[in-house]
């Protein structure tokens, strides 16, 4: 699909690539705001925190471009791409989309949900660098066994999670405001704003890239800025989306679902489509999969804070350790 794209988009003037980009803004921008409104309305229908919808059927979509790069990579034997995308999603979450939702408006906690995914979070990420260890080999592997695992234990996620949400939240937890629309019409309009943020995001990206080579700006910019956090686009405007409307729960829930999904989603299903598992080169264990534990270390304590939000100042600190990060990357080759 993005080599049909690129194919399209190259031979546009720079002014219609414009046209592109804001028109892509502007249903990107709509497909967040469908996004956001039927996740909160779904919570009503089934009794279930923002943040539990939020950490599950918001991040299952928001977080299928992940899934489609890192699976295409890895039936192509490109290890290093599927798994790269999938820990520099996490990295991009954690870090960028945190701490610059907690700049925007507030980030409100949820001390017992946060205290149970968070907990998932940090266990998931432990999970993918402890099996991706090389044991006295040159590369690490993930077997196909072990992503088949990790799709098990996606599903067991998803079902337990919406189960523990709906048994643990008291009545003053969960929303009060009425909803006339059927929960078929409402998952219907979700599945709807998922897909217009997801195809707006993948023609968005070309259509700059394309654009900032043919002004002039460097392809190595291009890499470090755009296509670092390409994927991760539908989880940052719905952050910025949720944030905005005073939902930060969904923002925070769609964010450490996303990064338990990148690990037993995007990963688990990158090892199940390859006979010979995912390659873990030794690089990565330099520079990628440390960034990766320090940021769900770093922001597991700042959610444990007593305030009942992550401040800006705290958001500060998650965005700084993402720019050492990108620094380094493009410092260390």
């Amino acid at each position: 699909m993005e080599e049909l794209i690129y194919s399209i988009l190259t031979p546009f003037s720079a002014w219609a690539l414009i046209l592109v980009i804001v028109v892509c803004l502007a249903v990107l921008s709509k497909g967040a705001d469908i996004l956001v409104e039927e996740a909160v309305g779904i919570s009503v229908h089934w009794g279930v925190p923002k943040m539990i919808i939020g950490a599950t059927i918001v991040s299952l979509g928001t977080t299928l471009p992940e899934a489609a790069v890192s699976v295409l990579a890895a039936v192509k034997g490109n290890a290093d791409l599927a798994l790269g995308n999938a820990i520099g999603s996490i990295i991009v979450d954690t870090g960028l989309i945190i701490g610059f939702a907690a700049w925007i408006g507030k980030l409100s906690l949820d001390k017992k949900l946060i205290n149970h995914q968070g907990r998932i979070q940090l266990f998931a990420g432990i999970m993918l660098a402890i099996v991706s260890m090389p044991l006295l080999k040159e590369n690490g592997v993930i077997t196909q066994w072990m992503g088949m695992i990790f799709i098990v234990l996606l599903l067991v996620y998803i079902y337990a999670t919406i189960q523990w949400g709906k048994k643990s939240s008291k009545p003053s937890e969960l929303l009060v405001e009425e909803d006339k629309s059927p929960l078929l019409i409402q998952l219907l309009k979700l599945a709807f704003g998922i897909a217009l943020v997801i195809v707006s995001s993948k023609i968005l990206i070309p259509s700059v890239e394309i654009t900032a080579v043919r002004i002039g700006i460097p392809q190595s910019v291009i890499a470090a800025t755009l296509v670092a956090f390409g994927t991760s686009l539908p989880e940052l405007v719905t952050a910025i989306t949720a944030v905005r409307k005073g939902h930060g729960e969904l923002a925070i829930g769609n964010v450490i679902g996303a990064d338990i999904l990148n690990v037993l989603f995007v990963v688990g299903m990158s090892a199940a489509v390859t006979k010979g598992g995912l390659w873990v080169p030794m690089d990565f264990y330099r520079l990628q999969i440390p960034t990766m534990l320090i940021l769900l270390v770093a922001f597991r304590l700042i959610a444990k804070n007593k305030k009942g939000f992550i401040a800006k100042r705290e958001g500060a600190v998650l965005m700084s350790i993402y720019l050492i990060y990108l620094i380094l990357n493009y410092t260390w080759i």
